[in-house]
């Protein structure tokens, strides 16, 4: 008699659905395991985030545009993939911060912000000597009273002082978050920083002993990148991996709009009217779906007062002699106390050779942040407007773009308020007890890089596997 197989429905087709899917084939097919997956998106493309815009020879990101290159889960499914060969590390260069209407190179030996070499702090003019002589304090300051989440800006602030935070710290976390850092976890974003000063009590110190030393380049070498892409766009990885997938376990352009657990299995009620039973579920959605989504389970309920923000990049094609005073560098990140609408711009054609044509240049802007979203939902004419504006500020610009591509990224960016950490292990034990065979996997839980989102996937395999006790 043949074994009946059990059911494993991945809701999401981001990239943690989309490694959840592919990790649990392989092991399915490697194993000849009696289960069966089904991936199910609402909209008809896989890959979330990962979009890519390919025109007159520029390769466009309108979400991401790269990862880090130290995760190495990423480069892994890439093998796994067979893309490989298809990555490219980023051009080195200066990055720079826009105070006050002036771009300031980044100090050298600085840390997210933390200084751990104390010659360029001392010489930029970042901050005033006041400002300097306050993150000194960060030496003889006494660690954080116990283990307690706090806010980032708490943390940094009372280390370092408003000043270093405002014009250096904030602009460079808020560019990964697009957050506020007076409200955003200490301990669900960069814990290291936390166990780096108590084990150290000064942040700077320790930062300094922690951090390995760079390999010394020999002077016909290039010096490496720290960030990783795809020749051909995030979206052609998000491709490659939906190719390896058995298409009849891929259900696009359809909705789970409620989800009930009947004795040992669930059942997944679709927008078309269907029904799914699944006996296991990795819910790779963002947090208000799920909560939607589990809507009967009350203790989803704290997920919908988890906000998100909302933002868009702007990018710009233009002729080389379109900008009249060019900047040696790969872009730059804006302090708040100027009256900038963007938050950043990549010289995504010195940073990524390969996304532009020779004699062009890409530039791409990032608009939109915490308690400054409503940019986001002018029209496009108006955004470009606004970002031109803000460009021609620093480089002096002198003519329209070739075009333009504006992405909106409405509430998808979630953020790890104080205590997030503490929230989820919450909801973790009940899914644990009440709703066994549960796990749920994308960026509003552990992390919002894609290396961070392809961990969770590959840990909600080793639940499902576990759960389904079956061997991996």
């Amino acid at each position: 008699m043949t074994e009946e197989k059990k059911k494993v429905a991945i809701i999401g087709g981001g990239i943690a659905g989309l490694t959840a899917a592919f990790y649990l084939q392989k092991i399915i097919h490697d194993k000849k395991l009696p289960l069966e997956i089904k991936l199910i998106e609402a909209s008809q493309r896989l890959g979330g985030k990962m979009q890519t815009v390919i025109r007159d020879g520029f390769t466009i990101e309108r979400g991401p545009d790269s990862f880090l290159a130290r995760k190495t889960s990423m480069i892994r499914l890439a093998k796994e993939v067979g893309m490989e060969e298809q990555l490219v590390s980023n051009s080195t260069g200066t990055s720079y911060v826009l105070v006050n209407d002036k771009l300031y190179s980044m100090p050298g030996g600085s840390i997210m912000g933390i200084p751990t070499e104390i010659g360029p702090f001392i010489t930029t003019g970042l901050f005033s000597i006041p400002g300097k002589l306050r993150a000194a304090a960060d030496f003889v300051l006494p660690r954080s009273e116990g283990n307690t989440d706090q806010s980032l800006g708490e943390f940094f602030r009372r280390r370092l002082g408003d000043e270093v935070v405002e014009n250096l710290i904030e602009p460079l976390l808020s560019g990964i978050y697009a957050g506020d850092i007076d409200q955003m976890s200490l301990m669900s974003t960069f814990p290291q920083f936390y166990e780096v000063e108590q084990k150290y009590r000064s942040l700077i110190v320790g930062m300094k002993k922690t951090t390995p030393s760079k390999p010394k380049v020999q002077p016909a070498e290039k010096k490496k990148g720290a960030f990783l892409t795809f020749k051909s766009g995030l979206q052609s990885f998000a491709e490659g991996i939906e190719a390896k997938l058995d298409p009849n376990s891929i259900l696009k352009g359809h909705r789970v709009d409620k989800i009930t657990k009947t004795n040992d299995q669930y059942e997944l009620y679709l927008n078309n009217g269907d029904t799914l039973i699944a006996d296991c579920i990795v819910a790779a959605t963002p947090h208000k779906i799920t909560q939607s989504m589990f809507s009967d389970y009350r203790f989803f309920d704290p997920l919908k007062a988890v906000p998100s923000t909302s933002v868009a990049t702007v990018a710009l094609a233009f002729p080389e002699e379109a900008i009249k005073k060019d900047i040696d560098g790969t872009g730059f990140v804006v302090s708040r106390n100027g009256d900038y609408s963007i938050t950043a711009c990549t010289w995504t054609h010195k940073k990524w050779a390969h996304s532009t044509p020779k004699g062009k240049v890409l530039l791409r802007c990032y608009v939109g942040r915490a308690g400054d979203e409503t940019i986001v939902d002018l029209s496009d004419d108006r955004i470009i407007q606004i970002v031109l504006d803000d460009l021609s500020r620093t480089m002096d610009i002198g003519i329209q773009p070739e075009f333009a591509v504006v992405s909106r990224w409405k509430d998808s960016m979630p953020q790890y308020t104080v205590g997030h950490k503490q929230r989820l292990e919450t909801i973790r034990k009940h899914i644990k007890s009440e709703l066994p065979g549960v796990f749920l996997a994308s960026a509003s839980y552990g992390g919002v890089g894609l290396p961070d989102c392809i961990d969770q996937g590959e840990e909600a395999v080793k639940g499902v596997l576990e759960y389904l006790n079956v061997t991996e």
